[in-house]
């Protein structure tokens, strides 16, 4: 990791850099059914409308790889020429064969987790300084009071321009919310309810580690994460190819109109959408771009590409963003539902994003891979043990 001074300054207002990375481009039991298949999905389409790329991506019966396909290995071009820099340069990567998500981990799979472990979200919990580099002196750091209660960020959309402080810059759309989290992703007074297949967020990386741990998955690499989104389409902006909306059709979920101020909803949604409300790319794959940011599992450096191995880049061995060297960061892909062509345009395959380990936002949540090989045969996970046993005489 790169060497840099922490001014004292980054910590006079946030001293756990809650909002900073946007500003970059106790209810009842939940309902465990995870009845929900890949037929289930909103707007199931016909083999003439998702054509696989090849004819090697691979699914299985065995539960433990329900709702995944299977990658062969391969190699495409990671990274952008002309782009943010942090996307450059392009380069070649090999990767092995893994398994992955055909969607984002949904609202009915986190609560099936929960109910299971009885696991607590970062959000839930009062605010600690886990993200802090090593040599941060935390003892001469505190949280700002308004902060120091349970919740997460969420967005407040201004009415109009006169309300957008320059000075605050992101900040003017942004607010910590006491009481937000996965079960309440507005706010205490929201909930899931009628949103059990939408995409989980407010969930931080480490809730997500959590969650794959629990069902003998992980977080994609980065490598791993932009291969599957392109779908074989080496050098396209989009999963779908290079023009955003061919033929006027919206194929993602992200912000239309004057941002932040009106969201037009012209492609259905102002908020996240169910899972696979939208074309699957050529591999099989939903909403790789917009609706949700997705957790990946390496840290993030911006300079990272120009020292990145050729054959399963792991990722930096530590966090490095110059734009907040006091704090540890983790990759972020796929853009969301905030995202506009205005502001962050983080919806392209090569597009990244950062984001503090320990804090999650109403735009961001993940979806799992599994390393392992077609034929491999791994114990069966916890999710998948109950599935089983359910379906058990």
């Amino acid at each position: 990791m790169k060497n840099a001074a922490l001014p004292a300054a980054v910590f006079l207002f946030a001293a756990v850099a809650f909002i900073a990375a946007m500003a970059y481009e106790g209810a009842g039991p939940l309902p465990s059914d995870s009845s929900f298949a890949s037929s289930d999905i909103v707007g199931t389409r016909t083999e003439e409308e998702v054509t696989l790329q090849s004819a090697k991506v691979r699914t299985s019966s065995n539960p433990t790889y329900r709702q995944m396909i299977y990658l062969p290995g391969g190699r495409f071009t990671m990274g952008a020429l002309d782009s943010q820099p942090d996307e450059f340069p392009p380069h070649e990567v090999e990767l092995d064969g893994f398994w992955i998500d055909i969607h984002e981990v949904t609202n009915r799979q986190f609560a099936e987790f929960v109910n299971a472990t009885g696991y607590v979200t970062t959000a839930e919990r009062p605010p600690e300084l886990r993200s802090l580099q090593p040599e941060v002196d935390r003892e001469a750091l505190k949280i700002l009071p308004e902060m120091n209660t349970p919740g997460s960020i969420c967005s407040y959309q201004p009415q109009s321009r006169e309300e957008l402080d320059p000075e605050k810059g992101a900040y003017s759309w942004w607010r910590y919310v006491a009481g937000a989290d996965w079960k309440h992703p507005e706010g205490p007074n929201s909930s899931i309810d009628t949103q059990m297949d939408h995409p989980v967020v407010h969930v931080s990386w480490l809730d997500a580690m959590a969650y794959c741990e629990w069902a003998g998955k992980d977080l994609p690499t980065e490598a791993q994460w932009e291969y599957a989104a392109r779908g074989g389409r080496d050098g396209q902006a989009y999963p779908w190819g290079a023009a955003r909306n061919p033929d006027g059709k919206w194929l993602h979920n992200i912000w239309q109109g004057e941002f932040p101020i009106t969201n037009t909803g012209a492609d259905g949604f102002l908020h996240t959408s169910p899972a696979g409300s939208f074309p699957a790319n050529d591999f099989g794959l939903f909403d790789v771009s917009g609706n949700v940011w997705e957790w990946c599992k390496d840290y993030y450096q911006p300079e990272y590409y120009s020292e990145s191995p050729r054959t399963n880049p792991p990722g930096p061995s530590s966090s490095f963003d110059p734009m907040d060297p006091a704090v540890i960061k983790r990759v972020q892909r796929g853009g969301s539902f905030m995202c506009s062509e205005q502001y962050c345009i983080g919806y392209r395959t090569t597009a990244r994003m950062k984001g503090e380990e320990d804090t999650g936002a109403f735009h961001t949540g993940f979806r799992c891979v599994i390393n392992a090989g077609f034929e491999d045969d791994l114990p069966t996970s916890g999710s998948a043990k109950a599935k089983m046993s359910k379906e058990q005489p």
